[in-house]
């Protein structure tokens, strides 16, 4: 009886295994087969015909993907520059836990995650309109950067609330102003938190979608645009490739951010 037990028990955490498997891969080998599909039509289970045409067409400098991941990749490094020169800051005052309204703040830096995107990007894109700033990678980069901050500062915060403030005390006794202090000892050690918490704005500023559609089209043509073009003209080989394209970034960065993100400084998230 335990042994049939410990079987069935082996075999349903199989299938989960098996099920999460199918649902984190599937679509990832369905990317795969479509990019290099030549010619596939309903019922086939698999392409008629397998080549490499599609992605010859992709990296032609007419076919405006190239143009429109360098615009992406701007506006991603714009976007986490400014992110990091405003979570800087503020993550440094939010990790002190005496600051008045301090879970006011915090919380603020949710609200945008609070309301549906396309929401808060349709707004943003008629105020922006009035300002002009609609088209532009200023506006884009704006954007973007709402989106990034909570990443931004909440991670930033963490990691300068993981430090310890002996060293920082030591260097105060020993003469050090406040500023050397902060530039010498507590922000180097928390650069990891911060390199991370880049790392997090570089790939949502990469992968969003409605902001830079209502903010900077059509003058201003990032690659999700391209993929969204793309799936609604029917051309699954080119989003395909498209989408591989915007996955490769995660999948580096993902391997950086998990070298650089510490156990204590994910402890300290939102605390």
């Amino acid at each position: 009886m335990n042994r049939l037990l410990s079987f069935g028990g082996s075999a349903l955490r199989s299938l989960l295994i098996l099920l999460l498997a199918i649902a984190i891969f599937g679509p990832l080998l369905n990317l795969l087969l479509w990019s290099v599909a030549e010619a596939w039509y309903f019922p086939s289970k698999l392409p008629l015909h397998w080549g490499f045409s599609y992605w010859g067409r992709v990296f032609r400098p007419e076919a405006g993907a190239m143009l429109a991941l360098s615009k992406s990749i701007l506006i991603a490094l714009l976007t986490v520059s400014l992110s990091t020169l405003l979570a800087i800051p503020a993550g440094y005052a939010l990790s002190r836990r005496s600051l008045p309204l301090r879970s006011v703040f915090l919380l603020v830096f949710l609200l945008p995650q609070a309301f549906p995107a396309i929401a808060v990007h349709l707004n943003m894109a008629r105020i922006f309109y009035s300002l002009g700033l609609n088209g532009t990678i200023t506006g884009v980069v704006l954007v973007h950067t709402l989106q990034g901050l909570v990443f931004s500062v909440w991670i930033s915060s963490a990691a300068f609330a993981a430090i310890a403030s002996d060293q920082v005390e030591a260097a105060r006794n020993l003469g050090a102003s406040p500023l050397a202090a902060f530039f010498r000892i507590t922000l180097p050690q928390a650069s990891p938190g911060i390199i991370a918490s880049a790392i997090f704005v570089f790939l949502i500023s990469m992968d969003e979608f409605s902001g830079s559609f209502f903010v900077g089209s059509p003058n201003i043509v990032t690659l999700p645009l391209q993929l969204y073009s793309a799936a609604m003209e029917g051309n699954y080989q080119i989003a395909s490739i498209t989408a591989l394209i915007l996955l490769l970034p995660s999948i580096l960065f993902m391997f950086i951010v998990e070298r650089f993100l510490r156990s204590d400084v994910l402890a300290r998230v939102g605390t």
